[in-house]
């Protein structure tokens, strides 16, 4: 197996942790933390992750980009999951996962419109077989299906779509890795929340240790690491291959239930997974070569890597001082010293 293949191989798994990890939300949720309050989960998730991250990350948006981050952080988070949940409540079953589940057709339509990526029969399919292999895991008893909620589940996929399609369209600015990228969408989608959380639920509920317990857990792992993880992935691999990804939420989701929630798995479940998983391999698959371009060169990685590792540097040197996280004085003494040392050195040569 080739270099890139072996590196491209390692982006799709580390991705993939990515739905995994949103998989195990419900149970977390439903285990651990207060009750109806989805919204006030969602700023929980979104906003404390974006601030630890921009915090580690210290580099500001500037110029266009603080316009972008908000778009970006509108669609893959502030409006993403009140709808999400919102779907939740008001659709009977798995019926919101089920709808949700067309996300990879809805990104291979606008990829085709603004990534100029023609679709393929093998993805078309794929994402069709991805949506029916979904429903035979997570549908449930039928119920009379609320519009509202129906709207909700495809507005919410459609946003996450749109929004996945423009990261990859945008890209990032110069000197800028992924995890500056997530820090402003997460950081703007919890803002984005927060006032919405606060009008329709009222004030924060008490929390007690589980439930503190349950929000670091989503904050951290399942939101700032994986959402770090997601954007990553759109940066290095087509829109398509990603999207394809999202389908191992709800298998895993179905996986966490049996494990811990004592939940059974059907025949028919274990069939949808086994249709759904394989339509995820299939998305990898038919975008193969399209993803060679987008993925690029090992030494586009390191300097991917570079940047996330020395955002901050460059935060004070360049972007961030843009920004308003100026270098300040002792960065410009230290920047001084080393240009007399230069000097001295050159004058004894």
């Amino acid at each position: 197996m080739s270099t890139p293949t072996m590196n491209r191989t390692a982006t799709v798994l580390l991705t993939a942790l990515a739905p995994v990890s949103w998989g195990t939300t419900y149970a977390v949720t439903t285990e651990f933390l207060p009750a109806d309050r989805p919204l006030f989960t969602g700023m929980m998730r979104a906003l404390p992750a974006g601030l630890v991250l921009l915090a580690l990350a210290r580099v500001l948006p500037r110029g266009v980009w603080w316009g972008k981050a908000a778009v970006l952080g509108a669609l893959n988070i502030g409006a993403f999951f009140p709808l999400l949940f919102l779907s939740a409540y008001r659709l009977p079953g798995g019926m919101a996962a089920v709808v949700g589940s067309v996300g990879p057709l809805i990104v291979v339509g606008l990829s085709a419109v603004l990534l100029g990526q023609r679709p393929t029969a093998r993805s078309v399919l794929a994402g069709l077989v991805a949506a029916f292999g979904v429903s035979l895991v997570v549908l449930r008893a039928a119920g009379a299906l609320d519009v509202v909620g129906v709207a909700a589940a495809f507005t919410s996929a459609a946003s996450m779509s749109a929004g996945t399609v423009l990261t990859k369209r945008w890209g990032r600015p110069d000197g800028v890795g992924p995890l500056a990228l997530t820090a402003w969408q997460l950081t703007a989608g919890g803002l984005l929340i927060a006032p919405l959380a606060f009008l329709v639920e009222g004030a924060p509920p008490a929390l007690d240790g589980r439930a503190v317990g349950g929000y670091l857990y989503l904050a951290l792992a399942n939101t700032a690491v994986a959402y770090w993880l997601w954007f990553r992935g759109i940066g290095r691999l087509t829109a398509t291959q990603v999207t394809f990804l999202g389908p191992l939420s709800p298998l895993s989701a179905a996986v966490v239930g049996w494990a811990a929630l004592g939940q059974t798995l059907t025949p028919v479940q274990l069939a949808g997974m086994t249709l759904a998983f394989g339509a995820t391999v299939a998305g990898q698959l038919g975008v193969r070569s399209a993803a060679g371009r987008s993925f690029g060169s090992g030494e586009s990685n390191r300097r991917e890597t570079s940047a996330d590792l020395t955002g901050p540097a460059r935060g004070r040197e360049g972007a961030g001082s843009a920004a308003g996280w100026g270098s300040g004085p002792a960065e410009a003494n230290r920047r001084e010293a080393s240009a007399d040392l230069t000097s001295t050195a050159l004058r004894q040569t």
